[in-house]
């Protein structure tokens, strides 16, 4: 306990007490992290994440629309101007038009494309250019991703895609980041869990059992499990570690069959 005391970081992403980013979150509280908050600009996501966040009394709490240059850098200005560094970012953020993931793939709109593009995968890019000035000794990136991107996932889509171009922008936004900035960049790949986002997915429920008979474990992963890795990935432990993408799904992707 007590292994990221002094250390700050930026959570992006939290949308309920269900969220990824939330439990990433509470694993980092424990280790008693000093945590930043962002939430998409709007009043309900605003009073939810509020809620969640208050008892820990985040000293900077911020709307960002990651569609926005401006936005992004807005949130980064108040990390720099209330803590003077970064330490490590946690980017949890991926969206598509309900509409689109309910269609096959094949009649994917450009304009629903370009928006869950965007959001899901380019968000990493420009959220890392703004922290990596914030990590002149060096930090640490983790983002989130699902198998989806890896293999076809019926009814995932085209956030499949965007997972896959996530996963290949960690690589070689770890290039970038280590050669240049000594910052590692890592991909947290979770099992299928129930969230606001998957649910959009659907037949959500039947993903979720066939994880459980195939899968070595024969079981769904936990939250806390996702947070515990990402303290890994995040601290000194994995400082040898960048360019990843770390399966935490009870081994569901090492199967064949």
């Amino acid at each position: 306990m007590g292994s990221f005391r002094g250390k700050i970081g930026l959570v992006m992403g939290v949308a309920n007490d269900r969220s990824i980013a939330w439990a990433i979150s509470e694993a980092l509280y424990a280790e008693e992290a000093e945590l930043a908050f962002t939430f998409w600009p709007s009043p309900s996501a605003e009073r939810r994440v509020r809620k969640l966040v208050d008892a820990h009394q985040p000293r900077v709490l911020e709307s960002c629309d990651v569609q926005n240059d401006e936005d992004i850098a807005r949130v980064f200005s108040a990390i720099r101007e209330t803590y003077g560094r970064l330490d490590f970012l946690v980017h949890s953020i991926a969206f598509a038009p309900p509409a689109e993931l309910k269609q096959p793939y094949l009649e994917m709109s450009r304009e629903g494309w370009h928006l869950a593009m965007d959001i899901s995968a380019y968000s990493l890019v420009a959220c890392c250019r703004e922290a990596a000035p914030l990590m002149p000794e060096g930090g640490s990136v983790i983002t989130i991703s699902y198998f989806g991107g890896e293999k076809v996932i019926p009814g995932y889509n085209v956030m499949g895609v965007c997972k896959a171009t996530l996963e290949h922008s960690v690589r070689y936004l770890a290039w970038d980041l280590g050669r240049e900035k000594k910052i590692r960049i890592n991909a947290l790949s979770a099992g299928p869990m129930r969230t606001l986002s998957s649910a959009g997915v659907s037949k959500f429920d039947e993903m979720q059992k066939h994880h459980v008979s195939k899968s070595p474990l024969e079981r769904n992963v936990e939250p806390a499990e996702l947070g515990t890795t990402a303290v890994y990935l995040l601290g000194d432990q994995s400082e040898g570690v960048t360019g990843e993408t770390v399966h935490v799904d009870c081994g569901f992707n090492v199967v064949g069959l």
